[in-house]
């Protein structure tokens, strides 16, 4: 690694980001578990001070608190705070960890960090609520939500802490990204500039749910270890991730059986979570609530949103959280930064290259420069930033790229549609009278996995991994392009339209574009070592990926089983792309119906909640994807003219 160490970014992102690293099979690192010489050059800079901080309703919030040794009445500093569930340890004023911000450099520069367990959560008192649904209409002390709790921590801090200079920031990524948004939500006068990461938008979309298609190795995982119950304050820096007995996740969950299994065979009644999520299926009154995207307003802040292309957790959020704060805050300023990473990599990793897409250079050193500039022009008066609108990396041009807006202006629509025996071809649909369809059995016994790594925890590298093991089996269909003439360029969203029918009255519809490399690559030589491009033969990388539970496709909240044989059509929009497919490449789709463990098996018959469905629910069933003038299933598609246009 480069500017990071392998140590130290594990012991962030487990201290910043959360749920990616709360499913490890082994204890992962924690904030505090990097070399005894990296806590000593801590201890040398700053005095440590631990606070437990009182909110309105009188519940006090655990807070440690890193003050400069230099910091006095002619030399003060702003206070950056990052607020957790997932502890802020070590505890105890005799102990420090190895690191305090997104980079040394903001340690050498010089801040107050303070560091917060939230409500309910390690040693902080009151009750923990997961993703605490935002209270606008408050009354008296004791509405809170996570605004309030910031509210009143900034206030203690600046009326409290010696030789602030009365400016805060926050920032947090994934679970602590989402604590930063709230945060900003009619906010403190004294909070100037918050940089939510990876943050949690909307709890159904995020983390849990991929259009209705339940986030099974990821939930389960984080819920068996992050779930337990906490009765009252405790210090305790245990971490006792769940044992699966295998490494192999595919054979763990598929052992499993039902989801009505996963609570009696392993969680035994104790995490409360998955009971929750177990009785909420659906995008009802639970989920909603704990949608933050409508709230994020009244932000006085400067903003600086950051996500990662290869975030297989909290893609929607970053992207959503933009595009909110810039449609219900004018005026402000608001930056989106999206790179080339996978959830939290812009910090804990060096971010040239991920599993099977390399990007040519150290792509995280634009973000941690960027960050310390941020937090520096707007906590301390330093140089404004070079900071465009949207600053968005250009994968497969491998290039960083400004833009007035996200999406871009200028982007043209256009549709890639299906053709008889797997053509894919750009605005032309398929003609003629006949019914034409490509057709597959999908088996719940034998689901399509979602990677190949063998892992109980979460495959990294799988949004870039190599789809020539799942485009090779029977039940996944492949679409694909002549190869390019010219360089192709796609920005923001897509849209599945798909004309489907199957026997069964379920099913669900995973789609996933692929850049196919062409076999050999331009300057390819045999054995020529640096000189030329690696030959990766066919190379099919993943560039997006989204399953749709087919229930859904008229609603989110009243789902409804298909009629066997009668052709319907599911529409669902895919996550934002910025991707340019090479001269000589060629644009496919696959389509399947199942991506496991990543998405939970649908039964295939209908049942009002699939948590509760009984193994004989589980059915093989033929699924058709149609491709004809009637029936014209389709990819909505932005092109983005090439530079030169």
């Amino acid at each position: 690694m480069h500017s990071v160490s392998r140590s130290l970014a594990a012991a962030l992102l487990l201290s910043f980001s959360g749920p990616a690293w709360a499913q490890a099979t082994t204890p992962p690192p924690r904030p505090y578990g990097q070399s005894a010489e990296r806590a000593e050059r801590v201890r040398t800079r700053y005095t440590k001070y631990e606070y437990r901080i009182p909110m309105r309703d009188g519940t006090r919030l655990f807070t440690s608190v890193y003050v400069p040794v230099d910091a006095g009445p002619s030399k003060r500093y702003p206070i950056l705070m990052v607020r957790t569930p997932y502890t802020v340890a070590p505890y105890g004023v005799d102990r420090y960890p190895g690191q305090l911000a997104p980079s040394e450099a903001f340690e050498k520069e010089g801040f107050i960090f303070a560091f917060q367990d939230v409500r309910g959560r390690n040693m902080s008192e009151g009750e923990f609520v997961n993703v605490r649904p935002h209270n606008p209409k408050k009354s008296g002390p004791k509405d809170i939500d996570e605004s309030t709790d910031t509210y009143d921590t900034i206030d203690w801090l600046v009326k409290r802490v010696a030789h602030n200079n009365g400016r805060v920031g926050q920032w947090g990524i994934s679970y602590p990204g989402f604590y930063t948004s709230a945060g900003a939500i009619d906010s403190h006068p004294a909070l100037k500039a918050v940089s939510p990461q990876a943050p949690i938008g909307d709890w159904f979309w995020d983390d849990m749910h991929r259009h209705g298609a339940f986030n099974l190795a990821l939930a389960f995982n984080f819920f068996a270890a992050f779930g337990q119950p906490r009765p009252k304050p405790v210090d305790s820096e245990e971490w006792k991730p769940f044992d699966h007995g295998t490494p192999d996740g595919y054979e763990f969950f598929l052992d499993m059986g039902p989801l009505r299994n996963a609570d009696s065979k392993h969680l035994k009644g104790e995490v409360a979570f998955w009971k929750e999520i177990a009785a909420h299926p659906n995008y009802d009154s639970y989920w909603q609530a704990r949608n933050i995207l409508p709230h994020l307003k009244n932000i006085k802040a400067a903003v600086m949103t950051v996500g990662g292309w290869y975030d297989t957790e909290d893609l929607y959020g970053p992207l959503k959280t933009y595009a909110h704060i810039e449609k219900q805050n004018p005026g402000i300023h608001n930056t989106l930064i999206m790179g080339p990473w996978q959830h939290g990599g812009w910090q804990g990793t060096e971010g040239s290259s991920l599993g099977d897409a390399e990007f040519g250079f150290r792509t995280s050193e634009t973000y941690q420069d960027l960050a310390l500039t941020f937090f520096k022009h707007h906590l301390k008066g330093g140089d404004k930033p070079d900071l465009p609108e949207a600053l968005v990396f250009e994968t497969g041009a491998n290039r960083w790229r400004r833009f007035e807006s996200w999406p871009p202006k200028g982007v043209r629509e256009t549709r890639l549609y299906f053709q008889p025996k797997g053509g894919l071809s750009f605005g032309k649909a398929p003609t003629g009278s006949a019914v034409s369809f490509a057709e597959y059995v999908s088996d719940p016994d034998k689901p399509v996995p979602y990677t190949m790594e063998l892992t109980t925890g979460w495959a990294k590298n799988y949004m870039t991994e190599d789809q020539r093991f799942a485009s090779r089996r029977p039940d996944v269909l492949v679409f694909e392009t002549e190869p390019l003439e010219q360089d192709l360029t796609l920005a923001g969203p897509l849209e599945a339209e798909l004309w489907v029918s199957t026997t069964g009255t379920d099913a669900d519809w995973v789609v996933k574009l692929v850049d196919v490399n062409p076999g050999k690559p331009r300057g390819w030589k045999r054995n020529d070592g640096e000189k030329g491009s690696k030959n990766r033969g066919s190379q099919q990388t993943l560039v997006r990926g989204e399953p749709f539970r087919g229930r859904f496709r008229d609603s989110y909240s009243e789902p409804k089983p298909f009629k066997p044989g009668e052709v319907t059509k599911v529409r669902f929009v895919i996550n934002d792309v910025f991707h340019t497919f090479q001269r000589g490449h060629k644009v496919m789709i696959q389509v399947q119906s199942s991506w496991f463990p990543f998405i939970d098996r649908n039964p295939q018959t209908f049942v009002p909640n699939i948590f509760e469905a009984k193994e004989e629910d589980f059915q093989r069933a033929f699924h058709r994807v149609y491709h004809s003038a009637a029936h014209p299933s389709s990819i909505k598609v932005g092109v983005l003219p090439s530079l030169d246009e």
